[in-house]
């Protein structure tokens, strides 16, 4: 058995569940059969532009993709400007869908109808730690999505040393019912990987709305452990319904609130997980907020500062990778999180961050959501720079909102425009593209608005 080589799966038995579909248990015979089976099937193509929603599906055609050394493309969104970037990069691409209705430009191949009934043998195939696996993408939250290769041998070593520090290896088989897409590195990892690689099971569905999370969390066994967002969390909190019993919370994509945190751990009784990565690092830190603000980082993976920035290494990180996050060393292993490096933002030669801006705008009474954003514009046009907000507030005018936002922030950061929403353009996991919010204000300002 070479040790240059790791199992596809670590569920030890043919008859442990891998995925629950529409509450039926899968086991893992079936699923490494139907891999084996749609493997035969997939084009030859070698890159593969997985879309399938439908989170076993999603399983199955990256298993797949493995066994036959295809590399997986995971961008965390589908716009036709990724997608022509995708082409370019990547001539040979198709499209794995399980929709019918699949729009995306490029070849497709519909997952198929595979055949149902016993497997024949069990086979849990072993995968080279050096094959590339996936290629991930940077979300675009701040520019143009980025590429990133991830071999298999550092993808599984993450969530193998993860599963752990999440409680996931106490001999229980728990279920995992994730709210992010799996193409998304956090649901890539969080929802998929870490079943597959830590000998527990998933959930195939990818509920958004609170009603339909209760109801895919009570499709599955105890213990069951939610991976979300503070968006997620927010939204189950304001629906004011009652869940059925959650093991854990996982949460990640956007700092969690302490607030949010001790309301979420009350009223649902049950713990809070928070964890810190990337895409280019993938996953490498916890902490439970209500606790203690400390990370904890994942074993052999360090920090350290150079010339002004922090670089984390070792580990399953691929390289030494520099991080965008104004980040406090408190020892080998742990660290304080301050903020996003681009969070910071100077106006007038006054400073302040939109982590600030933004935790005062959501302050005000009768506002749902709210971002403040840099306007895309030349800094030499004015020499200044220029803030813009997007708002869910109803009840509120845009003037009211002004006169609230004097009363907390310096004048020199009041928005311009502030623009009023029915809801922010938020992707999949909650996050805010920045493309997105300028499109919003350059058509506010064509339509004739205030600048």
């Amino acid at each position: 058995m070479s040790v240059d080589s790791s199992p596809l799966l670590a569920h030890e038995s043919p008859s442990a569940v891998v995925a629950y579909r529409s509450g039926r248990a899968i086991e893992a015979r079936q699923f490494l059969a139907d891999a084996a089976q749609l493997a035969d099937r997939l084009p030859a193509s070698m890159h593969v532009l997985n879309v399938c929603s439908d989170r076993y599906r999603f399983a199955v055609g990256l298993a797949a993709c493995l066994m036959t050394e295809r590399v997986s493309l995971l961008p965390s969104t589908h716009t036709p400007e990724v997608v022509r970037q995708l082409a370019q990069f990547a001539p040979d691409a198709f499209c794995l869908t399980d929709e019918p209705a699949c729009s995306i430009d490029l070849p497709r191949f519909q997952f198929p109808q595979l055949p149902s009934g016993a497997p024949v043998a069990w086979n849990n195939p072993r995968i080279s730690t050096t094959q590339l696996a996936a290629i991930v993408f940077t979300s675009g939250s701040t520019g143009t999505p980025l590429p990133y290769k991830k071999t298999w041998g550092k993808l599984a070593r993450c969530v193998r040393d993860g599963a752990p520090r999440l409680g996931l290896l106490d001999g229980r088989a728990h279920t995992l019912i994730g709210t992010v897409p799996a193409q998304h590195m956090y649901g890539f990892e969080s929802t998929v990987l870490l079943a597959l690689l830590s000998g527990n099971g998933f959930s195939a569905e990818r509920p958004f709305y609170p009603a339909d999370i209760c109801a895919s969390v009570s499709a599955v066994p105890r213990p069951r452990a939610l991976i979300t967002t503070p968006v997620h969390l927010r939204a189950l909190l304001a629906a004011g319904i009652a869940l059925p019993p959650i093991d854990l919370m996982v949460s990640a994509t956007a700092p969690l609130a302490l607030d949010l945190t001790l309301e979420v751990e009350a009223k649902f009784q049950t713990r809070v997980l928070e964890i810190y990565g990337s895409t280019e690092t993938g996953q490498i830190a916890t902490r439970r907020p209500a606790e203690s603000p400390t990370w904890h980082l994942w074993p052999d993976v360090r920090l350290i500062a150079r010339d002004g920035q922090v670089f984390a290494q070792g580990g399953h990180v691929e390289q030494m990778t520099p991080m965008c996050d104004v980040i406090e060393i408190m020892g080998d292993e742990e660290f304080l999180l301050h903020g996003r490096t681009a969070d910071l933002v100077n106006v007038a030669g006054k400073r302040s961050s939109f982590g600030y801006l933004n935790a005062q705008l959501n302050a005000i009474p009768g506002v749902v959501d709210g971002a403040f954003f840099l306007r895309d514009e030349e800094p030499q046009s004015t020499g200044v720079t220029r803030l813009a907000a997007v708002v869910v507030a109803p009840t509120l005018s845009v003037a009211q909102l002004t006169e609230h936002l004097r009363r907390r922030i310096d004048p020199v950061f009041l928005p311009r425009p502030l623009l009023l929403v029915d809801q922010l353009p938020r992707n999949a996991t909650g996050k805010l593209p920045l493309q997105a919010l300028q499109s919003l204000a350059e058509s506010h300002l064509r339509a004739g608005g205030t600048p």
